[in-house]
Formats: structure tokens, sequence, C-alpha cells
């Protein structure tokens, strides 16, 4: 590793101790981790964006056995979410975007009534550890159970093709969730990464039929990944407020995927919810590393040539030590995290940290650590109740609402 690697390295992590005893200091009395932790226990604590399913149908992974970060790379199992109090959340179908074409919108599909199924067996196969929630207040009686909470979302509504009638398949499924966009625009709208910028100003006349759709059914979009222009199309057009499961906040760092102060006032004038990504690429300009970047190359063609999971977990790891990947801080996590909360207040911020999908920051880099959230909540002063919202609250509230929309449709029809 070469000297102003290291020297970063150095600074960011004197940076980082600095601003917690700045923050230690200025707070009026600190909670201990294990206090925190007994809170958070109390609460009903969900994540709204876990792309856990996608190791679901990786062989020999399982999810009731403990697993670390450095050994196979994934963060959330069951072990770890009781240790780290989580009691679930939003578990996302996704499927890779390919070209906008029948034949892509077809593989796309099969992969996501896939996934979707993966989650179902998962809850099916291990009945007295999960349960699969599709009402809002559904997650308090699972959690007064001891098991941990199932809900489905979809990130990317990409493998619904140009037939808006699958979504409803999806719901029959379970799914309450879906966003229409992920890292490329289609059929549905803008993406707010696309290399290619901006191709229907928004959402396209498909993705307006979608929004009205989901609206039918009860499902709850999702503005992730959506270009301003779209998240302002689903706010308008939308007949229940909207969430944003895994997004940071512009004004902290200037990143298409995060929004703006205006756009977050936006957001919770009209009931919704931004729920605080901890994606680090999305939360500060990390330094360049081309040798990593080739090495990834490497591990990318081992994948594509169909190479033993053993032998691209190895590899994976000779990567992480040869060239060790620079994180956001925890600290820079909270800049995030409490300047939303500054803008919108506790009733529109919520946590959707990308588990699995690339998320976690230094000092936080699975489940097991999200008490540390908890712990600095309530040094800032934030209340239990605060935290009951932001911890489940307020996504549950959303969903709610999308709920009863739908029902007042039916009743309307009779």
């Amino acid at each position: 590793m070469n000297m102003s690697k290291h020297m970063y390295y150095f600074n960011k992590k004197l940076l980082s101790i600095t601003l917690g005893l700045l923050c230690c200091h200025s707070a009026t009395a600190a909670v201990s981790i294990e206090e925190a932790t007994a809170i958070q226990r109390g609460l009903v604590t969900l994540d709204s964006h876990l792309d856990t399913p996608a190791n679901l149908v990786v062989p020999g992974f399982d999810i009731l056995e403990r697993h670390t970060y450095d050994h196979d790379f994934s963060q959330v199992d069951v072990p770890r979410m009781q240790e780290g109090a989580l009691d679930g959340g939003f578990w996302a179908v996704y499927s890779p975007q390919g070209e906008l074409t029948s034949t892509g919108y077809e593989q796309s599909r099969d992969t996501a009534l896939l996934r979707a199924l993966a989650i179902r067996t998962m809850v099916a196969a291990n009945p007295d550890v999960f349960e699969f929630a599709t009402e809002s207040a559904d997650a308090e009686k699972i959690k007064k159970n001891s098991k941990h909470i199932v809900y489905m979302s979809m990130e990317n509504a990409y493998p619904l093709g140009t037939d808006i009638s699958l979504l409803e398949t999806f719901y029959k499924f379970g799914l309450r969730m879906a966003g229409p966009v992920h890292f490329k625009n289609n059929q549905f709208g803008d993406s707010s990464t696309d290399p290619a910028g901006t191709k229907w100003d928004g959402l396209s006349p498909l993705g307006e039929k979608l929004v009205a759709e989901a609206n039918r059914l009860g499902i709850v979009l999702d503005g992730s990944h959506a270009h301003d222009v779209t998240v302002k199309d689903m706010i308008r057009l939308s007949k229940t407020p909207i969430i944003l499961s895994h997004t940071g906040s512009k004004a902290i760092y200037d990143h298409p995927r995060n929004v703006d102060d205006a756009l977050l006032k936006q957001l919770a004038e009209s009931g919704g919810v931004i729920q605080m990504n901890a994606y680090s690429e999305y939360l500060e300009e990390l330094p360049a590393d081309p040798e990593r970047k080739a090495a990834f190359g490497g591990l990318m063609k081992l994948v594509k040539e169909g190479s033993e999971r053993s032998v691209i977990l190895e590899k994976r790891r000779e990567i992480e030590h040869e060239h060790p990947a620079v994180k956001a801080s925890f600290e820079v996590y909270m800049e995030h995290f409490l300047h939303a909360l500054k803008i919108v207040g506790p009733k529109h911020v919520g946590v959707g940290a990308d588990w699995d999908g690339g998320g976690g920051v230094d000092d936080m880099m699975d489940v097991v650590n999200l008490p540390k959230i908890t712990k600095r909540l309530l040094d800032e002063g934030y209340s239990k109740s605060d935290l009951a919202d932001i911890w489940g609250g307020n996504a549950l509230r959303v969903l709610q609402q999308a709920s009863d929309y739908a029902a007042s449709l039916k009743t309307a029809k009779k």
C-alpha cells in the first residue's frame, strides 16, 4: 500500500475519533452501547432495504448460521440480526437490468419470480424463526411472537416489462414496496445515475401507469435510485406517500443518489419518508483505486467462468487484503442521518442501510453494529418515541396509508 493511501486512512481515522470525542463532549448524558441495545430491543426495528435475498440462492449459504463479513462478505443472518437487535425489514427482489426488449424483460421477470420464491421459501422452511408480513400491523404481532419480520420489496420494476398487470402477480406473492428504476433509465422512467442523462424527463407514460397500479394495489412506491425529476413525478402523482428506502443527504455529499433539502422537504410535506443509506460511495468522495478496480475485473472473470464459490471467495479475500476498500466513516454516515433529521424531523426519517447490496461504513459493516445508531441518536437527545418512529414506525405508517387507500377504492366500488 502506498504512503498517500496510508496517510488517507490515518487522517480519516483521526477525524472520525475527533468528531466522536466532540459529540460525546457536547452530549448531556451519553448512554452505553448496552443501554442502547436494550432500548432498541424494545422497539420494532426494521431496515427498509435488505438485499440479503441475493444470498439465499447462493449454494452453501445458510441464513440461520452466523457468518462474518471478513469471510464471505455477507452482512445479514439470524444470529447477527439477534445480536444487532434487528427484527427484520423489507427483503428486496432484485434482478439485473438488461436491454429494453421482450427477451430482456422475460429473463429478468423469471429471475425476479425465483428471488421472490426464495424469500417465501426462507420463511416457509423456518416457521419458528421468520414470519411473512403484508400489513402494517403484522410487524408488532410477529415481534411479540419472537420471530423475524419479512416484508417483500422490489428494487427496480424492470422485470415487469411492459405488462403492468404483472405487478398484481407480485402483490399476490406478498410484494408491498416497489421502485421503478435502478442504475439506468428504463421503460418506467429516469434513473439518477444513468450516464446518458434523462430520457423521459421523469416518469414515462408507462411509469405513470405503474404509480396508479401500485396505488390501486396498496404497494408503497420507492423513489431510491430515481432521478430527482422522477421522484417529483412520483410525489405529484401518487395518492399515498412515497418512501426513499435507501438514500442520503445531498447537502452533506453532492451525489446523484442523494436528495437535496428542497426535495427532502417536499417528500416530508407529502407524508413521505427517507431511509438513510450506508453505501460509502454515496456518503463522501472516496479516493480512486485503479489497482483494486483491476483486481475486481479479474474476480468478475472468475464469476463469469462459473468458478467454485470457494475459489471466488478466496480471491475476494486476497483482494481485500492487498487492496482494502476505503469506506466512509460512521461519523459521516451520521452526518447524513442527523442532517435529514434536522431538515424534516423524526417523523420522516428511518434506516435503509443497503445491507448485502454494497452498504456498510467503518465500524458498521454488518447488522451487529446497528445499536451504534440508536446510541448516537439518544446521545443527540432524540427520545425513545422518536426512535420508535425512526426504527420502524415511519415506514409502517406509509405502508398503512398505502393499504388504506387501496381499501378505500374497493369500498367505493361497492
